[in-house]
């Protein structure tokens, strides 16, 4: 008795001494997961390899019958030391002069793999003390999950996890009786059997070990055979490399992380990544397109498309351009409206005059240069006139604007630090990111409540912050709903799915950014195009660039859902009314400041024409078929809608435009006539010539 006494505390004293060395078995790769456990892409071990935690569940329960019959039949059974093989290989090698089995419990093979050492005799004697002390410590489930992380398979690839993953694109709990028997055999001889490099060699040793545990009755014969039919990979697969910009992110942010799971749908993700790669060839070699979708329902980004292509070093690739700060240009009108709705400054059918104004030193103009005179605030929001927008921006406040969606998580970056919010923020003098954006259009979609956005599967919701009223949300989208599609696309209700899509574009000064966000009742997606060093781009505009990505995005997204396909009801309390109905303060707009321009007083006079002038002649050259070029038609001032004729034949144009454009029959006078909402009138006599006669 007193001998076990004292051989039990001499083994206590051994173990507090020399504490199992586990520390290997921590320095793990990191992988990011998709919302459905795939890879979307590993970080390598501070050593270089790739090393992934793998556990006895997170592995094919074939792969762990194979592995104990063919390396330790009696690993469940015995403490870390076999005695019976122990017995057996001595009896062998005294037999034969020579080593002819080993001993190596799948806990002494454990116990080198965390504290490898010289194959000698000490060794191998405290490979067992190792194996005792590990079966004192740790279940059997334990100690194989640090034989399934640790054991090598050729190269940098260490554990289960890795060589399942680069030799065939899945995971370990996928594995087929081939795949299985391959990763037995390789750790034996890891270098040896590569089947990379050694083909027949790792066929043989795969082989080898389906006949062994056929033979022991973990697998059926007809399996074994038609399991060495399968072909064995003849090379390493890359490392797996979707949304690779916020799986750098959430890895930098977490780097002792072994695992991080996402919202993101992998299809989706490689579906839009593609998209982008497409895509990006229209436009010139230096620019690049971020694509960001977020489902509604819990603002999960879904889709992170940082750029389109990340090894591509002239786009700047590797930058995330989802969190690159750019001007949003006009992308940030919606919320000023709404805080105007919401404050009862205006409603969408209140008349706003878009005329040249002085706030204060400030003398914004149109984007396109044009006044269209008295129009709705609908109406300017959806054709983004900028006057009106900076009009409403005055009387709600920019600081108070800012200060909304401060508290929504968008802190709007001022381009002089500790600068006041001002009135140019309306029309992009301010810094935003991509996210910033998709988090405010998402607000609008969830009728004026505001969430972070949530990368991480595990990441808490946030609290819920409100925008705007739900009042002023449902106005604002109700409006962007209306927006015409971009050229050559159907609005979204008239296509196969019948989503109804909300959205709205913007551009940035010098054409540096384009921007288009929408969203329906189940996402919202944004799309960035623009050049990453933020140089001037060649008359790229939101409308043209960015907005039919949007509408391409939105056709990968899953079906939508009921909601998505009808627009939703106004909520209680929503002023719905005409013009002509509306509270005499809502009828029109009264700007705080109205400091009139010098040419206020030509577009209080009703229409002018600017294209063509009286009396002017026009010299036009035929085509090869003889036909003549359109004349197009021009004109400033007046009460929208407006109507055109020339020589008395009405022209036909699109609502809420200024310009027309008139095909003539033949040369000679001619008489353009322009009438306004309230009847006013101008008209021009002008000549087409042939050009050069």
């Amino acid at each position: 008795m007193a001998g076990l006494l004292l051989l039990a505390g001499t083994a206590a004293l051994l173990d507090r001494l020399f504490p199992l060395p586990l520390s290997r078995a921590e320095g793990l790769s990191a992988i990011v997961l998709d919302a459905g456990g795939q890879p979307l892409r590993a970080f390598q071990a501070p050593d270089g390899r790739w090393r992934f935690e793998a556990r006895v569940a997170d592995v094919d329960p074939d792969f762990i019958r194979m592995l104990v019959a063919y390396e330790d039949r009696r690993f469940y059974r015995h403490p870390g030391v076999d005695p019976l093989a122990l017995i057996r290989a001595v009896a062998q090698a005294v037999g034969a002069g020579r080593v002819v089995s080993g001993a190596s419990t799948l806990t002494m093979q454990t116990a080198r793999l965390l504290e490898p050492r010289p194959r000698t005799l000490g060794a191998k004697l405290i490979e067992m003390a190792r194996a005792l002390q590990l079966e004192w410590h740790l279940s059997k489930d334990e100690i194989l999950g640090i034989y399934l992380t640790l054991a090598p398979y050729g190269g940098n690839l260490e554990g289960v996890r890795a060589a399942s993953l680069f030799y065939f694109g899945k995971e370990p709990d996928l594995l087929t009786a081939a795949e299985s028997a391959l990763l037995v055999a390789l750790p034996q001889s890891p270098e040896r059997r590569r089947p990379d490099r050694n083909l027949e060699i790792a066929r043989a040793a795969r082989d080898e070990v389906l006949a062994r545990v056929a033979g022991y009755g973990a697998l059926s014969a007809a399996a074994a055979r038609e399991a060495a039919e399968e072909r064995v990979p003849v090379a390493r697969l890359p490392a797996p490399f979707l949304a690779p910009h916020l799986a750098e992110r959430l890895h930098a942010a977490a780097p002792g992380r072994p695992v991080i799971t996402t919202n993101i749908s992998r299809d989706l993700q490689r579906a839009l990544e593609d998209l982008a790669a497409r895509t990006v060839g229209q436009f010139e070699a230096t620019a690049n397109i971020a694509v960001l979708v977020v489902a509604n329902d819990g603002r999960r980004v879904v889709a992170s498309v940082g750029s389109a292509g990340y090894f591509d070093r002239r786009r700047a690739g590797p930058i995330d351009m989802t969190g690159a700060v750019r001007s949003p240009g006009s992308a940030l009108k919606p919320f000023i409206y709404g805080l105007g709705f919401e404050d009862l400054i205006c409603h969408p059918e209140t008349i706003v005059v878009d005329r040249p104004m002085h706030f204060g030193g400030y003398a914004p103009k149109n984007f396109d240069r044009i006044f269209r005179g008295e129009i709705k605030v609908a109406e300017a929001l959806q054709l983004s006139l900028n006057i009106p927008a900076v009009a409403v921006l005055d009387l709600v406040g920019p600081r108070r604007f800012a200060a909304r969606l401060a508290e929504a998580g968008v802190a709007l970056r001022l381009p002089t630090p500790g600068a006041a919010p001002s009135l140019p923020i309306a029309l992009g003098g301010v810094g935003v990111t991509l996210r910033d954006l998709v988090t405010l259009f998402a607000a609008l979609a969830d009728g004026g409540t505001a969430l972070p956005l949530r990368d991480r599967a595990d990441e808490p919701g946030g609290a819920p912050v409100s925008l705007l009223s739900p009042s002023a949300a449902w106005q604002v989208a109700a409006i962007l709903r209306d927006t015409p599609p971009p050229p050559h696309l159907l609005p979204g209700e008239a296509t196969a799915t019948g989503r109804h899509i909300a959205y709205k574009t913007g551009t940035s000064y010098g054409f540096r950014d384009a921007w288009a966000i929408g969203f329906d009742a189940d996402y919202t997606i944004g799309v960035w195009v623009g050049r990453p060093d933020g140089s001037f781009s060649a008359g790229r505009m939101g409308r043209d660039a960015a907005a039919p990505l949007l509408f391409a995005s939105f056709g990968m997204v899953p079906p939508p859902g009921p909601a998505a396909l009808r627009p939703p009801p106004p909520p209680p309390g929503t002023l719905i009314a005409t013009q002509n109905e509306l509270p005499p303060g809502l009828k029109r707009l009264r700007p705080r400041r109205d400091e009139a321009g010098p040419e206020i007083a030509a577009l209080e006079g009703g229409p002018r024409l600017t294209t063509p002038l009286a009396g002017a002649t026009i010299e036009v050259e035929r085509a090869g078929d003889g036909s003549l070029p359109t004349v197009p038609l021009r004109v400033q001032g007046g009460t929208m809608p407006l109507t055109f004729l020339v020589n008395g034949r009405p022209i036909a144009t699109s609502a809420f435009r200024r310009q027309a454009e008139w095909q003539p029959d033949g040369l000679g006078a001619a008489s353009v006539t322009v009438v306004d909402a309230r009847g006013r009138a101008v008209s021009a006599d002008f000549r087409l010539i042939a050009a050069g006669g």
